[in-house]
């Protein structure tokens, strides 16, 4: 089974939320079809532009053409990496691969619930951030954990462990 790094920066912890698969060749592969996906898509759109019946099909393939050719450019230059990150006084997550990460520190969280596969933030500001934990790498996820008790111990703050009954 594919192991997810564990990634020590200066005295934080960096666990992947996903697939690591980002050496040399699986880049330029993904850059390679982001731009066939985009040339692809600006060949339907001038189709699109000469036909005097332009479906809306075809507007849509050519929206999702770009979309997901940007998406891969993207996820190329690795920036669409899933990841969580402990600091000393901060937690930094960023669970969605388009949007940018959040930063929690310590003094915002009122407290943590910890369920077997889902972890959820209770900050003082009444918002909560959900974070879903895959099935793929259970090894990642109980580091997770760990260290998830370690930084409420040190911060002195809640945590609460739900067990989910069937």
């Amino acid at each position: 089974m594919d192991k997810l790094p564990q990634i020590e920066i200066m005295d934080n912890k960096y666990f992947s939320l996903g697939s690591t698969d980002n050496n040399l060749f699986v880049k330029i592969i993904r850059l390679i079809f982001g731009l066939v996906c985009i040339l692809v898509a600006g060949y339907w759109f001038g189709f699109n532009i000469k036909s005097l019946k332009a479906d809306w099909t075809l507007w849509i393939t050519v929206l999702f053409l770009l979309g997901f050719g940007f998406y891969q450019i993207w996820s190329a230059l690795g920036k669409a990496n899933r990841f969580i990150e402990f600091g000393k006084d901060f937690i930094v997550l960023r669970k969605n691969p388009i949007f940018p990460a959040i930063k929690m520190k310590a003094s915002e969280m009122e407290k943590i619930e910890l369920f077997p596969l889902n972890i959820v933030f209770f900050l003082k500001s009444k918002k909560r951030i959900l974070l879903r934990l895959g099935t793929t790498y259970q090894d990642i996820n109980e580091l997770i954990k760990d260290e998830l008790f370690t930084f409420t111990g040190s911060n002195n703050i809640p945590l609460e462990v739900v067990e989910e009954k069937i």
